[in-house]
């Protein structure tokens, strides 16, 4: 393997400049909210129950028109639509696979374009949801990977993914109706374009938000919070969203998993481990998922699967391992591991100890798998020569 594979940017922020006009109360914080409204004529003894009704409006119901939040006088319902909106992404194309995995491609501020993936379950309704617009890792085996990154979404951006799915799903409840606990979006992966740990606040504002009993109330363990390893943030995500873990690992020795997962340069097996032995949520009923994508004479050998399991029991890490088998995309450098090799793989895993399913492959035929999202504005067709050159694969 040739050690030319790029390192990660460090990039923790981008700034951007903000739309002017009214002010978006999607993606506020309570206190943010709250500050907002007292800033444009709410009086400050009302503040707090004008924002508990406002927010009930906008995540428990889903009402975008002010003028339909009816246990608000008319006059300060006025008063709402002259300062402020609410407003979620745009969807611009919608595609529904043979599975039935739904594709979104959402514009947001500034015509930028991100992809989000409903993924529908006999159990459960997963959506994978992005953090960035582009990435800022360049794993050479992920098809989003090689898009460039061009800033991180707000919290409102974020947010709003989960609120147009649910729009799209017609899955916000009716005021007065009974309450229906069935959940056709019951699961948040942040698992879409970008790294979240490279955008903490945004995402952490945004899930508490997902999780607001008075709102969307999605429990934290529902959401599941998937990187690279940033290893600085890994507790700070415990500490701030207490959501559960999933570990971009991939590969069983820092030499392939600098070339695989380059953040690896900069945070190495041992350190990464380190982190997710401590992590403070960490228990058999939280396990942290360890994501592993099946790569063809890569990382697919028994040695690595003994490999992966001397780590994760030598830092005696509650675990369970997603074997992904690799989807591959247009100009791919990798093929996917055999079926035979990825059963054999689970198979060492499993009498290990430890769970290890082998992801079904979803959405393939929209390209709507893990590891293919890149926006269709981004995906200019590179050769497959020009991509083996630009994930450090020749020589």
């Amino acid at each position: 393997m040739s050690p030319k594979a790029p390192i990660t940017q460090d990039v923790m922020t981008i700034p951007r400049k903000l739309p002017e006009g009214k002010i978006n109360l999607v993606g506020l914080t309570r206190d943010q909210l709250r500050d907002a409204l007292i800033e444009h004529g709410t009086l400050e003894k009302q503040a707090k129950m004008r924002t508990g009704q406002i927010w009930q409006w906008i995540y428990q119901w889903g009402v975008r028109d002010f003028a339909e939040m009816t246990n608000l006088a008319k006059a300060y319902r006025a008063q709402l639509a002259e300062n402020f909106v609410v407003e979620i992404p745009e969807v611009v194309t919608r595609q529904v696979s043979e599975d039935g995995t739904r594709k979104y491609l959402c514009r947001i501020a500034g015509g930028h374009e991100v992809e989000v993936v409903y993924i529908p379950e006999e159990d459960r309704g997963t959506l994978c949801i992005s953090s960035q617009v582009g990435c800022t890792l360049t794993c050479s085996f992920c098809h989003t990977g090689t898009q460039k990154l061009v800033r991180n979404l707000t919290a409102a951006e974020i947010v709003g993914q989960v609120m147009m799915a649910r729009d799209d799903l017609d899955e916000w409840p009716t005021p007065g109706a009974p309450k229906d606990e069935t959940r056709l979006l019951s699961n948040i992966v942040l698992m879409g374009m970008g790294e979240p740990l490279y955008n903490f606040e945004n995402v952490r504002d945004a899930m508490k938000i997902a999780m607001d009993p008075e709102g969307i109330s999605l429990s934290r363990r529902r959401i599941t919070l998937s990187t690279s390893g940033v290893v600085p943030e890994i507790a700070r995500t415990a500490d701030e969203i207490g959501c559960l873990l999933a570990i971009s690992f991939h590969a069983t020795t820092d030499e392939t998993r600098d070339f695989l997962v380059p953040i690896n340069k900069r945070w190495n097996i041992q350190e990464l481990l380190q982190a997710l032995a401590s992590y403070p949520k960490v228990s058999n009923s939280e396990r942290i998922t360890f994501e592993y994508v099946m790569l063809d004479g890569v990382n697919d050998s028994d040695e690595d699967a003994h490999r992966l399991i001397d780590h994760i029991k030598s830092h005696n890490i509650p675990a369970k391992i997603n074997l992904i088998p690799f989807n591959e995309w247009p100009g791919a450098p990798y093929k996917r591991s055999s079926n035979n090799r990825i059963r054999a793989f689970a198979n060492i895993i499993y009498q290990a100890g430890y769970a290890s399913p082998i992801r079904k492959t979803r959405g393939e035929d929209i390209m709507a798998a893990c590891g293919q999202l890149k926006s269709a504005t981004e995906r200019a067709r590179k050769s497959r020569k020009q991509i083996e050159a630009e994930a450090g694969l020749q020589s």
